[in-house]
């Protein structure tokens, strides 16, 4: 089959591998297309929850039809006896000529092992195809496996002038409707929504995904050090409703312990040093929990933090067409001195309008 072929289907794995953002966690998002004399067969995408995988989707929809075809895979087929037997097993077995995949699984339990064990079957494997694509699609797997942290998605909605609110604290609402609408559609992509105590106490927020007619809950992570949220406030109303994790440290009272575990909210301590979270600590925590994907909407001191320990992976902006001035409320709190050429240096890789407002994103460079 010719490259074009080959990379035509591969983005249509993709595309089906991105319906699983933010459902799959700790696994990884996979598309499979079964391709036999041309024509598409079967088509399967990691269910949420990350089971069943791609590849026994598509094999059940193309049935004896995969016999003698050609499967694409975003992510080489796991070689593992998990909950489910290995992906590449099946895919030999259901008589499958050709496997042709975009990224090998850095996973030790895989790591080219579903490779080998498709080529010691007798299939056919090519490697390689649109592996940009999938590692950027998967970076948040990626990094959970190679770097023990989830990928931390930064974002930001200020004025024009980088200002979060009035001098007296008002916020509701710099962006439109249009651009928290997009918010929430980025929410259902990750794992997991973040913020700092001080916009937990400030604005009380659910951090749920709402009108867009997603079943999506991701799970909502609070950093606060000593555990001063509002009690009986949205988010302990809620607390039962949608995972609710709380990151605090060791010095958070037994009370406030009690108080939301009763709620049925999930502790996670972490190192606090000088009363603040540790950043790392905190990441390595939750990617030790399975969250590849957090989607950080502050507050500033809590993007400080990430971004003055380089762990801020992806900017996302919202910029609004107005001004709030000095005494505005800043985006980000004070960052550790550093010459300029030190700072921490994105590269724009979007920009579009959204209402009346304008979206950038920026990855790291």
């Amino acid at each position: 089959m010719s490259a074009d072929n080959d990379a035509r289907h591969m983005r249509h794995a993709l595309a089906l591998a991105a319906r699983g953002l933010g459902r799959v966690w700790p696994n990884p998002a996979v598309g499979c297309v079964i391709v036999a004399g041309g024509r598409i067969v079967g088509r399967g995408w990691t269910q949420p929850g990350g089971r069943p995988h791609a590849e026994p989707g598509a094999l059940a929809q193309a049935g004896a039809a995969a016999r003698g075809a050609t499967a694409y895979v975003s992510l080489e087929p796991c070689a593992h006896h998990g909950k489910t037997p290995p992906c590449a097993a099946a895919l030999a077995a259901a008589g499958v000529a050709r496997v042709v995949t975009a990224l090998e699984d850095p996973d030790p339990r895989v790591a080219g092992g579903g490779h080998a064990m498709l080529r010691a079957a007798g299939v056919e494997v090519a490697t390689g195809v649109m592996t940009a694509e999938a590692a950027r699609l998967n970076r948040g797997f990626l990094s959970r496996i190679t770097r023990g942290r989830p990928m931390v998605t930064l974002k930001l909605a200020t004025s024009f002038d980088g200002r979060i609110a009035t001098g007296a604290g008002e916020s509701r609402w710099i962006t439109g409707a249009e651009a928290r609408a997009r918010v929430h559609l980025m929410r259902a992509t990750h794992d997991a929504v973040l913020v700092g105590g001080g916009t937990a106490r400030a604005d009380d927020p659910e951090l749920t995904v709402r009108g867009l007619g997603i079943a999506h809950r991701p799970v909502r992570v609070i950093a606060a050090a000593t555990l001063d949220l509002p009690r009986g406030g949205r988010l302990a109303a809620s607390a039962g409703q949608a995972p609710l994790w709380l990151v605090h440290g060791p010095d958070a009272p037994a009370a406030a312990r009690a108080y939301w575990q009763g709620l049925g909210a999930r502790l996670v301590e972490v190192a606090a040093p000088g009363g603040r979270i540790d950043p790392g600590a905190m990441l390595a925590q939750l990617g030790a929990a399975g969250l590849t994907r957090v989607f950080c909407e502050g507050g500033g001191q809590l993007a400080a933090a990430l971004l003055d320990s380089g762990l801020v992976d992806e900017l996302v902006g919202f910029t609004a067409g107005l001004m709030l001035g000095a005494d505005g409320r800043p985006a980000i709190g004070a960052l550790a001195p550093r010459a300029l050429a030190a700072m921490p240096r994105f590269r724009l890789i979007e920009t579009l309008p959204v209402g009346g407002d304008v979206l950038h994103r920026w990855e790291l460079a």
